[in-house]
């Protein structure tokens, strides 16, 4: 007997729109901030808007020391529609 489980969430969201986000955060080190520091965030995300990245971002100003030099992102679709294409050929089996 086959069983069946439920797609994940992660999955659905990604149905949904979501995509793989990824941002390299820069930031001042508190104890120095001549230094610069790098951290790298991932999650779904949906672009352009980027609302999850956005919440992440406003709880680093919030609570984290390390003043905001630059955020870079980057996008992209895990999950993408199956791709049909025509074949003009038969093939017969046996």
């Amino acid at each position: 007997m086959a069983t069946h489980t439920a797609p994940s969430s992660s999955f659905l969201r990604q149905l949904d729109g979501y995509r793989l986000t990824t941002a390299e955060i820069t930031y001042r080190r508190p104890d120095h901030p001549d230094l610069l520091q790098q951290f790298i965030w991932q999650d779904l995300d949906m672009a352009p808007e980027f609302p999850v990245l956005t919440k992440f971002l406003d709880f680093w100003r919030s609570n984290i020391e390390g003043k905001l030099h630059s955020v870079r992102v980057a996008s992209t679709h895990v999950v993408t529609p199956g791709e049909y294409k025509l074949i003009n050929a038969l093939y017969p089996l046996n």
